[in-house]
């Protein structure tokens, strides 16, 4: 189940970077390239820093090749996407939950210390993001107003604690993605957002 959620999550950030990359004009190389950076590029920090070797997409290329076929459907149907805005965003909110439950995976196999699983989960869902903002020339979202790095950290958590109870496995994995995916549209429905730290006096 969670590895069919991956694949979906997978292409629909492909697809949501790939309309990032057109809005900034760019040519269709870059905007496979964004698309495998944000789809994938949570995924190979985590590894990177973990020591997790081979890297997701090194052991398996195919996520390669679906995140370049994923980036050009915007391309074909670039006319209908602006209809498909609130589909990629609960895409988005499942995809957020299923890449922090499988970040923490990968640092519960390693045998890692609970704040390095929750860290692994954390890096996992947002850090994708976080490197197609600024490949595009923005301030990442997770870091100006966006309340998305606060899901991952509690869907890590509330996966963590669920992981080393004795509830099934299966049940432990719906319920985080059904509390992540909801907290993401509520934050989404209602603007929930960090406080924000605003400094415009100059210094003297």
């Amino acid at each position: 189940m969670l590895d069919t959620i991956f694949y979906v999550a997978i292409t629909a950030e492909a697809m949501s970077a790939a309309l990032a990359a057109g809005r900034r004009n760019m040519d269709w190389f870059g905007v496979c390239v964004i698309a495998c950076v944000t789809a994938l590029g949570g995924g190979t920090v985590r590894d990177l820093v973990l020591g997790h070797y081979p890297l997701v997409w090194v052991e398996n290329p195919y996520l390669l090749v679906v995140c370049c076929i994923a980036a050009f459907v915007p391309i074909v149907m670039a006319r209908y996407m602006a209809a498909l805005r609130w589909p990629f965003l609960l895409l988005d909110a499942v995809g957020l939950a299923t890449f922090t439950i499988i970040g923490c995976n990968v640092a519960l196999e390693m045998g890692q210390q609970p704040i390095i699983v929750i860290v692994a989960g954390l890096l996992t869902g947002i850090v994708g993001g976080v490197l197609r903002d600024i490949l595009c020339g923005d301030v990442p979202l997770v870091f100006s107003s966006e309340l998305y790095a606060t899901v991952a950290i509690v869907s890590g958590v509330l996966y963590y604690f669920g992981h080393i109870s004795d509830l099934p496995h299966d049940l432990v994995v719906i319920g985080t993605i059904a509390f992540g995916f909801t907290f993401r549209v509520l934050a989404i429905l209602f603007k929930i957002q960090m406080p924000k730290f605003v400094y415009d006096k100059e210094l003297r």
